[in-house]
């Protein structure tokens, strides 16, 4: 009987050759015969894992270290066609270009990664006279050790010829190829096995290689890009992106060339260039049309202020004085009749000049400080208890309220929070306002709360109380135009700021608008007053 050793070099002899299979190969799977333990014996001798397949791809014969790879019992796998025996995965990413390769005659290899073990295997599966051999081996530490390994030739080789970067060598004396990888020979056409290597000038336009070659730097340098043209072996021509760097390639100073294909990504940054062209255009149109819609805004308010007020100053001037005077010929319904036109013109001169207000707001030049808001509180109050000393409420406020912000743009914010909460404490006998700074959710943002304990609001519709004419309340039991809250909102926008309202199932209401208090920097850009 033959040695194993023997036997094992035999049938790696006829592998190589493509001669009819041994005896051995006939009997192997459970076969007793010598010649059967004796090649099961050289499989041991393997350093790597060994499965035998035959052409139907069931496997015939394998070694422990295979079993081990695979994570499978041995005494159940021969017989076992092989993408059963493997992990799942395995046969379900690798199967079908595994058998295309193979029913072509060619090798194949791939390497997948056990996540339990953290081991990555390499399969090797290759053709041979009576079916495939599988080579199988634990690629885990080369994993780890290919960034270790760049400086050596082996490392770079091997890199170089499996990178699916098109890649070629320029000689740095000779100006001449080297070597190119196999993702090259399929960018350029060439056949990738070829050995006689072309010239530079075979992978440029006419003229185009010697300044290319002229424009690179003399010596060590780092990775230099460039965008240009290529031509294939069909003579098409592409426009790629070269980056090449200094390598050293078998002790010889050499140049690595990598290829990127960029003409999709050009034509892409072309349209996106006219795209972002014809945006310029929609934006500078949308920007004239805006200007222009302010001022035709900006012409209607005041058209309507000088329009509107000038009239109902004369008609609240006339019921003034027919008040004043003739009171006592009208009876009790005449009265009644002019005191509802005399409350209508104030109404109506106060929603001019809100509306007045509301569209001015967005061209106002901020001109941030500190303001005390404190005085303009008491003050207000006080104005409106002149008017109607017969109120009973209770004022709740601190000593000072300091706020940074345009002046201007917070008195009429706290005037138009102010006279809301005075609006809707009107009915109770005993009311109350509170008036107070609290914590913001955000470091450095101040927030001014106004709260009432007056006739509140249904919390369905607080996303509405901050909208222009949009009332929660009848203008019969609350008089106003819908615009104070508005006005709030813009003012708070306009300092970068916002707002929001709470309310209690008792009744009342606290409004709360929170300004960033960094500086002026904190503020969006604001715009120069119209004339």
């Amino acid at each position: 009987m033959q040695s194993p050793l023997a036997v094992f070099r035999a049938w790696l002899q006829a592998l190589r050759s493509g001669r009819p299979r041994p005896v051995w190969a006939h009997t192997l799977a459970g076969s007793e015969s010598a010649d059967g333990k004796g090649f099961q014996a050289s499989l041991e001798l393997a350093s790597q894992g060994i499965i035998v397949l035959d052409a139907d791809w069931k496997i015939v014969a394998l070694n422990s270290q295979a079993q081990t790879l695979i994570h499978s019992s041995g005494a159940s796998l021969p017989g076992m066609e092989f993408w059963e025996a493997v992990p799942d995965l395995v046969a379900e990413n690798h199967r079908s270009l595994s058998e295309q390769a193979l029913q072509g005659g060619f090798s194949h290899a791939f390497v997948v990664h056990d996540s339990f073990e953290d081991q990555w295997i390499e399969y090797g599966l290759r053709p041979h006279a009576c079916g495939i051999v599988v080579n199988l081996r634990d690629v885990s530490d080369t994993r780890q050790a290919l960034l270790l390994l760049q400086g050596s030739e082996l490392c770079n080789q091997s890199l170089f010829d499996g990178n699916t970067q098109a890649m070629w060598l320029l000689d740095a004396d000779s100006r001449r190829v080297l070597a190119l990888n196999k993702a090259a020979a399929a960018f350029y056409g060439l056949p990738v096995d070829t050995t006689a290597l072309p010239k530079v000038e075979a992978f440029f336009p006419d003229g185009e290689a010697v300044r290319w070659l002229a424009s690179l730097p003399g010596g060590d340098f780092q990775q230099q890009m460039r965008v240009c043209t290529q031509r294939k072996m069909n003579g098409e021509l592409v426009l790629v992106e070269l980056a090449c760097s200094t390598v050293q390639w078998f002790e010889r100073p050499a140049a690595l060339v990598s290829v990127v294909d960029v003409g999709a990504r050009h034509f892409a940054d072309i349209q996106l260039h006219q795209l972002n062209d014809t945006l310029e255009q929609r934006i500078a149109q949308c920007g004239t049309d805006l200007h222009r819609s302010r001022q035709e805004l900006h012409t209607f308010t005041q058209a309507m202020s000088e329009y509107l007020k000038a009239p109902l100053h004369v008609v609240s001037g006339f019921a003034a004085v027919l008040a004043e005077r003739y009171s006592v010929a009208l009876d009790e319904q005449g009265r009644h009749y002019l005191a509802r036109i005399r409350v209508s013109t104030r109404q109506l001169a106060k929603l001019i000049d809100d509306l007045r207000t509301l569209a001015h707001l967005p061209g106002v030049m901020l001109n941030p400080e500190p303001v005390d808001l404190a005085p303009l509180c008491h003050r207000l109050i006080e104005d409106w208890r002149k008017r109607e000393p017969q109120r009973q409420l209770v004022l709740e406020i601190p000593q000072t309220l300091p706020m940074f912000g345009d002046k201007n743009l917070l008195v009429t914010a706290v005037d138009c929070l102010m006279e809301n909460a005075w609006k809707f404490t009107a009915k109770k006998e005993q009311g109350w306002i509170k008036v107070a700074l609290v914590a913001g959710a955000s470091l450095g943002d101040r927030v001014l709360m106004v709260a009432d304990n007056g006739a509140g609001f249904d919390a369905a519709y607080a996303d509405k109380l901050f909208t222009a004419f949009q009332r929660l309340h009848s203008s019969a039991d609350f008089p106003g135009g819908g615009l104070g809250l508005a006005i709030v909102k813009r003012v708070a926008e306009r300092h970068g700021g916002a707002v929001w309202a709470t309310t209690a199932d008792n009744g009342g209401a606290s409004f709360f608008m929170s300004l960033p208090q960094g500086g002026s920097r904190d503020f969006p850009p604001g715009r120069p007053k119209e004339n």
